[in-house]
C-alpha cells in the first residue's frame, strides 16, 4: 500500500470519529465525545506523520510523542494541548477512571476541548495536503 493510500485511510478515519465526537457531545455523552476527539487527534497526527516521515509509523497513542515523532513543529500551548488530550484516552477507557473523569467532564468543560480538537484539527488539516 502507497504512503498516499495509507495516509489516506488515516484522514478518512478520523473524519468518521469527527462525526462521532460530535454526535455524541450533543448527546450529552462527554467523556465518549473526549474519547473519540483523542482519536480524531491521534488518527491526523498518523495521517501527517506517514505523508512527512520516513520512519515506521509508531504503535502509540500517546499525541505528543506521535507529533514529535513526524517532525511536527508544535508551539508550547499545543504541545500541552496534547499532553491533556492524551489523557483522555486512559480517563475514558477504563471504569474506575471513568468514573471519575465523568464528574470532571461536565457540558462546559467538554465543549471547551471539543472547540481546542476542532481547532487543532483545521490547523492540521492543510499541512496534510502539502
Amino acid at each position: 500500500m502507497t504512503r498516499d493510500r495509507i495516509g489516506k485511510y488515516w484522514l478518512d478515519s478520523a473524519n468518521q470519529d469527527y462525526e462521532a465526537m460530535e454526535s455524541l457531545l450533543l448527546n450529552g455523552h462527554y467523556v465518549w465525545s473526549l474519547f473519540v476527539g483523542h482519536l480524531v487527534v491521534e488518527k491526523l497526527l498518523k495521517a501527517y506523520h506517514v505523508r512527512n516521515s520516513d520512519l515506521p509509523l509508531p504503535h502509540i497513542h500517546n499525541l505528543l510523542r506521535l507529533a514529535e515523532g513526524a517532525g511536527l513543529e508544535l508551539n508550547p500551548g499545543q504541545s500541552v494541548f496534547l499532553d491533556e488530550v492524551t489523557a483522555f484516552n486512559i480517563r475514558a477507557r477504563y471504569p474506575d477512571y471513568k468514573n471519575r473523569f465523568s464528574k470532571t467532564a461536565t457540558r462546559e468543560f467538554t465543549t471547551r476541548y471539543i472547540d481546542r480538537i476542532k481547532e487543532f484539527r483545521q490547523w492540521l488539516l492543510p499541512l496534510l495536503t502539502k
